[in-house]
């Protein structure tokens, strides 16, 4: 005959036996994350994995230093977050950000810079970045970032979110290069850099005449009239 006490010990067992259960389950089953690193800088690549072996649900940190690495990465193994250096040593950021949009659309990008936010943050979200963040921010600040991305949330600073704000307002506060589409940005950058028509056309495999007219439309938004022009405007802008 079973008595009350025994009932409840039983009941107080079965609950326990559960419990266990559901958390070996919930241990099996723990989300493991990956994220690649694309920068060019070895101190950088080695704090971001130290930073990033902190989070529980990363169990991978993979490492690329040029744009061909990154693309190479891309193609041989899913990753769950990019976080992208916005100059690497053979490509563009820009350019890299938006092949992967192309070739991995639900891929999260967070970008990294030692560029001011003012001056590139805007065009890079316009790009598709889910977030921006400046290297000079504390740990605490990119480990937020990368938390909020790998949730699906976009990441701006409290500071590039009131600069947003104001870029909404009132279109003539904005940079010039601020009015530029993701792809006159692109071959703005390109042609500030020094970089011929032609060149610029091969690189993006688009037409001489294709890349003239963005040149066009660059120059007349920006109202400079020469390549120098443009070349003289981002360097006082740190935007090269």
């Amino acid at each position: 005959m079973t008595t009350s006490g025994s009932i409840d010990r039983m009941v107080n067992t079965s609950v326990s036996d559960a419990s266990v259960s559901q958390l070996q389950s919930t241990a099996k089953t723990k989300v493991s994350l990956s994220v690649l690193v694309a920068d060019d800088h070895p101190l950088i690549r080695d704090s971001l994995r130290q930073l990033l072996a902190s989070e529980p649900s990363i169990g991978l940190v993979g490492e690329s230093r040029t744009g061909r690495e990154t693309v190479s990465q891309l193609k041989d193994r899913h990753w769950d977050l990019l976080i992208l250096d916005i100059n690497l040593p053979d490509a563009s950021g820009i350019d890299i950000l938006t092949q992967t949009r192309s070739s991995h659309p639900d891929l999260p990008v967070l970008v990294l810079s030692g560029f001011p936010e003012k001056q590139y943050a805007i065009n890079v979200l316009r790009a598709g970045a889910q977030g921006f963040i400046n290297k000079d921010c504390a740990p605490e600040e990119l480990l937020s970032a990368v938390q909020n991305v790998l949730r699906g949330r976009r990441y701006v600073s409290a500071h590039l979110a009131q600069q947003l704000l104001d870029h909404t307002q009132d279109d003539q506060t904005k940079p010039l290069h601020a009015r530029l589409s993701e792809r006159e940005f692109q071959i703005f950058r390109k042609l500030a850099g020094g970089q011929t028509v032609s060149e610029i056309a091969n690189e993006l495999r688009i037409s001489i005449k294709t890349v003239s007219t963005y040149r066009s439309r660059v120059l007349e938004k920006m109202q400079f009239e020469s390549n120098a022009d443009l070349t003289g405007y981002a360097l006082r802008n740190q935007l090269l």
